[in-house]
């Protein structure tokens, strides 16, 4: 599409010239260029240059030809009509004028009126509309423009003109607003003016077509396209269209009725109108959104032009004539937007249906390709003809484009004038063919296949883009450009072989052998050359109706060719010298200065060339124990193939052993210190598997694998075959369906289905003994020890190793990043192994630190010493329970029974022990006040204590286990950071904290009574932590357990009031006893309280059952009540209210504290004094 001139490519734009102040013109040239459409301009500095701009040099021809209508029109289209319309004809001329011209002098006023006569002189014959422009000075300020020229003035300066007042318009640059305005009315007066000049130019032109009083049917082809034109200068794309249509069909009517060129001429001219006109219209149907009628009228357009082939020798000029109509089509489909979005699938409503694939650009752009190919070969016949009749000239040079559309003609100097001499159809096919020689078609077919192939892979066609890039390796071989038609022909093939088209396969590895071959690549030639000999081609070579040519340079697809190649690549391979030629003067042998070792793995193509299947027998072999292998060999090639050797490679390579063919002299090439094996033969016959079994021994224990099958052909050919096993071993995807016999890689036809390559080596049995004497479960955050005893019974121990593993028995893990424990920084572990201590490394810390290699907090890594038989060695593996969790415990013993490590294999001991983790000991607390005492405190929050009043703190100990526990001491410690802000007492009145030796059993409970005086006022004060050691019940003396417990932080304040409740501990029937109520005040304030005393059927008392009283500040109260109890036994004595008026809170004692026991008679103590030693008062502690 670049070769078309821009005029052609670019919508017509309108066309103004402005004359007269050109400093003027700059500015309004740059606003019409912003407008939309655009309008361009024609500036002329003074009105002196119109008549050289404006003449009209074809006017005599114009002429002529009018008067005339019986001389031949000459040509179609002349080639410069468009462009003269686009930048020298005008539709609208501007004449610029300063005020001072018009409203001056008369002399002034007389050179506008001339300059205005010669304007209309100038422009009256082509219908040109004038614009008067009247410029205004700058520093005019006037309301009216009737301040500046005189209405006479104005009135003379229309009829001069010969003008409408609205085609006279003032501009004026006084400010940016004003200038603003001239500019956008300048603007819209010519592009109404332009319009109205493209329509009149049309609708003349169209009144002669409509008359059809044309003497020739180029005139009327000619006028067609002038209307078409003129409509699209005024944007008026359906009448447009309309002409360009009506321009075409009567172009077709000319190839069987003009006689005014010689043929070929004359087709040529014919087939160039026709793609400008075909352009004009493809271009109007995508920028109107109309893909598929574009598309189905190059359909037409291609079918009205396909067979116009033209006579023989100059074929090649409408198969390039073809490919420039796909190749600008394609253009015009991918840069036109509306196409990209449309260009989802055919929505047509055109009579015949479309298909997808003319929806998309690669496909013009790969016909386009096609096309050149057959220019070129036809240009290549074409010039052999013309050589073989005498030869081309070298005038075509003289050669030029003519004044009409798709004519040339011979350019003559004749007494320094240059004339124009027509041509005749011999001359002109000479001239073509010497322009077709200096262009590389091939170069061309490249980058149309190559934008074809980008666009198929943009849209995922990837057969279509692989057939592209087909036909582009196929022009960079015959260019002789081998790197980037190997390149490209590898992705082929590789589509080719998954999708199993053997033919095009065949085809593709042609090529690229070549290439290989013309390249020197001798390691890539025999790789292509054997798998094109193992292809599944048919051997019935009467079925293949390929031409030779087609196919490319490895011929048709057949047995006997592939025979030829398999003789071929292994002549190569045997040393025969220059038995594949790559050149005049060098073969591939030269090439080939080494062995060549080829690999095939799992994916390869050329596992059709030779195929390895490696069976063991048994799945589990026992260590220096000989097990049966069997090796299976499957080759595809056309002929038999004898192999020298095979060799055998395990992961093991001590397994690693030679297979000899008998028939094959002796080598000791690769043998040092490898088991030989002979063979009778090793000769390969096509679609037969060689079956080789032999033994195999293996001294180490773990997974022995074959990993490869090397063969070893001729001098210089060495295949290493990736080993498979039977049961998971693919088919040959190119040979699946193919007719041939279904044979087993073993002729047991379960080990077929179940063989493996790969088989268990199990280990010796080991001679030592590992024991786990841990007994009972573990508790938490004890260090639990487990004895680990090694003993030797059999072997010694060199170089022993135990791993200890700690392993979740739910799975869970031993590890909980979400949790904080305060007790430890490692309390995110629930299990942790914290070290493992033996007999040996206590003595001696320095062994010790070599002995054990890694400890982690579930991972253990211990070195065990040498060991003789019979003796034992221990350690003890010390693990620590944050949280109560079952675990497993995992040892490990690996060590050599020999001290030679390198001929000896590991032995390995596993035992196993579940330990459960729990927890032993529960601590809790209990806030109590004293006897009969009761503060009030005002605070809700909980706990809250009376400040400077004794508080009553219970600590109870429960064993949760199942073993018996030693308690040793209970304290209460405080933080480092803490200070203790209260009095503490541990219960009996000292200080001291230690227990002696507390035995607590299973499920029994210990209390500790301490007594708290807090001393200072707080909303948190820290009480600190209850610190427990503790310790197991048992023979030796273990370490103790320190296990603390954080007490909350409590609330304490000051209780205003403070009621404190006497009576005795237990009563006589009938004898009255006090009954005493102590209010105390402890507050600077007046309190009133107000009490009352219910009445109880059990007793008789004597006082005040309501009242009221005020306490005065820091003072206190008595109320006092004489009792008779009336009853024995448990008595509920009579209830209690107190009620603090100011603060509305009410007192009343618990039911318990209410209760006095009765005896009927007064009772007798005489082992009170025994019992208590220490003669101590019996006394409650606390009450709830």
């Amino acid at each position: 599409m670049e070769e078309y001139p821009e005029e052609l490519r670019t919508p017509p734009v309108t066309l103004i010239s402005l004359v007269g102040c050109p400093e003027l013109h700059a500015l309004i040239s740059s606003h019409l260029h912003s407008e939309q459409p655009p309008i361009n301009t024609l500036a002329l500095p003074d009105f002196s240059k119109i008549s050289v701009i404006f003449s009209d040099k074809s006017s005599d021809g114009k002429a002529a030809s009018a008067s005339d209508p019986s001389s031949p029109t000459p040509g179609i289209l002349k080639r410069d009509w468009l462009l003269k319309h686009r930048t020298k004809v005008p539709a609208v001329l501007a004449a610029l004028f300063n005020s001072e011209q018009i409203s001056g002098d008369p002399a002034q006023w007389i050179q506008v009126c001339t300059d205005l006569e010669n304007l209309r002189n100038v422009i009256r014959p082509k219908n040109i509309k004038l614009v008067v422009v009247v410029v205004v000075p700058a520093t005019f300020f006037a309301s009216s423009n009737d301040d500046l020229i005189s209405e006479d003035r104005m009135a003379a300066l229309r009829k001069r003109a010969e003008l409408d007042a609205k085609h006279i318009v003032f501009f004026n640059s006084g400010d940016e607003l004003q200038l603003k305005e001239s500019l956008n009315k300048l603007g819209s007066t010519f592009a109404e003016l332009a319009t109205t000049y493209y329509r009149e130019e049309g609708r003349r032109i169209k009144t002669r077509v409509e008359k059809k009083n044309f003497s020739s049917i180029e005139l009327n082809i000619r006028n067609c396209f002038k209307v078409a034109v003129h409509a699209e200068f005024r944007r008026d794309w359906v009448e447009a269209l309309r002409f360009y249509e009506d321009a075409y069909h009567l172009l077709r009517q000319m190839v069987s009725t003009s006689t005014r060129l010689p043929v070929i001429q004359r087709l040529v001219e014919i087939k160039i109108v026709a793609e400008q006109l075909h352009f004009k219209i493809s271009t109007l149907l995508l920028h109107g959104g109309k893909i598929a009628d574009a598309i189905a009228w190059f359909r037409k357009h291609n079918a009205s032009y396909r067979n116009l082939v033209g006579p023989p020798g100059v074929v090649f000029m409408h198969w390039e004539w073809m490919s420039r109509q796909f190749l600008v089509f394609a253009e015009l489909l991918e840069t036109s937007s509306k196409a990209i979005q449309s260009i989802s699938g055919p929505a047509s409503n055109t009579a015949e249906k479309l298909t997808e694939w003319e929806f998309q650009p690669a496909y013009y752009y790969q016909l386009a390709a096609n096309y050149l190919k057959e220019k070129r070969n036809a240009l290549e016949l074409a010039q052999q003809s013309e050589e073989a009749a005498g030869g081309i000239d070298g005038s075509a040079e003289s050669v030029a484009p003519s004044v009409y559309v798709g004519q040339f003609s011979r350019l003559l100097e004749q007494e320094n004038v240059l004339a124009m001499q027509p041509l005749t159809d011999e001359e002109y096919t000479r001239y073509s063919i010497a322009e077709g020689k200096r262009f590389q078609d091939s170069f061309e077919i490249i980058a149309l296949l190559k934008k074809s192939h980008e666009s198929f892979s943009g849209i995922k066609a990837k057969r279509m883009g692989s057939l592209c890039a087909f036909q582009m390796a196929k022009e960079y071989y015959t260019v002789a450009d081998f790197t980037n038609a190997k390149q490209l022909l590898d992705d082929v093939a590789s589509l080719y072989r998954s999708e199993g088209w053997v033919t095009l396969l065949w085809e593709a590895l042609g090529y690229v052998r070549e290439c290989a071959r013309r390249a020197g690549m001798v390691k890539e030639f025999v790789e292509y050359s054997l798998e094109m000999a193992a292809l599944p081609v048919s051997s019935d070579t009467s079925v293949q109706s390929f031409d030779s040519k087609d196919c490319g340079p490895a011929g048709p697809p057949s047995l006997a060719q592939r025979e030829n190649i398999h003789k071929e690549v292994f002549s190569l391979v045997s040393g025969e010298v220059g038995s594949v030629s790559i050149g005049d003067n060098l073969d591939l042998q030269t090439a080939c200065n080494g062995p060549l070792h080829l690999e095939i793995d799992l994916v390869s193509p050329l596992r059709v060339v030779l195929l390895a299947s490696v069976a063991f027998h048994e799945q589990i072999i026992k260590p220096g124990v000989p097990a049966l292998i069997t090796v299976s060999l499957l080759s595809q090639l056309p002929m038999n193939v004898d192999i020298d050797q095979l060799e055998l490679q395990f992961n093991q390579s001590e397994c690693n052993f030679i297979i000899m063919n008998s028939q094959r002299p002796a080598s000791t090439d690769g043998r040092q210190g490898r088991r030989v094996e002979r063979a009778p033969s090793l000769s390969l016959v096509t679609h037969k598997w060689l079956r080789l079994t032999y033994e195999v021994q293996s001294e180490l224990s773990g997974k022995l694998e074959c990993i490869y099958v090397v063969a070893k052909m001729r001098s210089l050919l060495t295949i290493c075959c990736r080993a498979e096993s039977p049961a998971s071993m693919d088919d040959l995807p190119l040979w699946r369906f193919e007719d041939r016999v279904q044979t087993f890689p073993t002729k047991d036809p379960a080990l077929a289905f179940s063989g493996q390559k790969a088989a268990q080596v199990e280990e010796a049995d080991p001679q030592v003994d590992l024991v786990l004497g841990a007994t009972g479960p573990a508790l938490v955050e004890e260090c639990f020890l487990v004895p680990v005893t090694v003993t030797s019974k059999g072997h010694s121990v060199f170089s022993g190793e135990l791993k200890v593993n700690l392993v979740d028995v739910k799975g869970g893990g031993l590890f909980s990043p979400r949790e904080v424990e305060p007790l430890s920084s490692d309390s995110s572990h629930h299990v942790q192994l914290l070290g493992v201590s033996s007999t040996d490394t206590e003595d001696d810390p320095q062994v010790a630190s070599s002995k054990i290699m890694k400890i982690q907090q579930s991972f253990g890594l211990v070195s065990v010493p040498f060991l003789k038989d019979g003796e034992s060695w221990s350690c003890k593996l010390e693990i620590k329970w944050n949280r109560p969790k079952p675990i497993m415990l995992f040892v490990s013993l690996g060590y050599f029974p020999d001290v030679n490590e390198l001929s000896s294999q590991k032995v390995h001991v596993h035992k196993s022990l579940q330990i459960e983790g729990k927890t032993g000991i529960v601590i809790s607390h209990q806030f109590m006040l004293p006897f009969h005492q009761y503060p009030l405190l005002l605070s809700k929050q909980s706990p809250s204590l009376p400040m400077n009043e004794a508080s009553v703190l219970v600590v109870s100990t429960k064993n949760c286990s199942e073993v018996p526990l030693e308690l040793q001491s209970m304290s209460i410690d405080m933080d480092d950071d803490h200070e203790r802000l209260y009095t503490l007492q541990h219960g009996g009145g000292g200080a001291e904290d230690m227990l002696g030796i507390s035995h607590l059993m299973p499920g029994a409970e210990f209390r500790k009574v301490f007594t708290i005086v807090p001393e200072v006022e707080s909303s948190s004060l820290v009480l600190g932590s209850v610190a427990l050691r503790w310790r197991r019940k048992s023979e030796t003396q273990e370490a103790c357990v320190l296990t603390k417990y954080k007490l909350p932080d409590v609330n304490i304040e000051l209780p205003p009031l403070v009621v404190r409740q006497e009576c005795p501990p237990y009563a006589i029937l009938g004898d009255p006893f006090a009954y005493v109520l102590r209010i105390k005040n402890q507050t600077k304030l007046l309190q009133e309280v107000k009490f009352s005393l219910g009445d109880a059927q059990s007793f008789v008392l004597a006082g005040s059952h309501t009242d009221s009283t005020f306490i005065l500040p820091k003072s206190e109260h008595v109320v006092s009540y004489k009792i008779v109890p009336l009853c024995s036994g448990m008595q509920q004595l009579p209830r209690v209210t107190v009620t603090s008026v100011r603060y509305s809170a009410a007192f009343q004692p618990s039911v318990a504290a209410s209760t006095v026991f009765v005896f009927p008679s007064k009772p007798h103590f005489q082992i009170a004094a025994a019992a208590d030693a220490e003669n101590k008062e019996l006394e409650p502690v606390a009450t709830e």
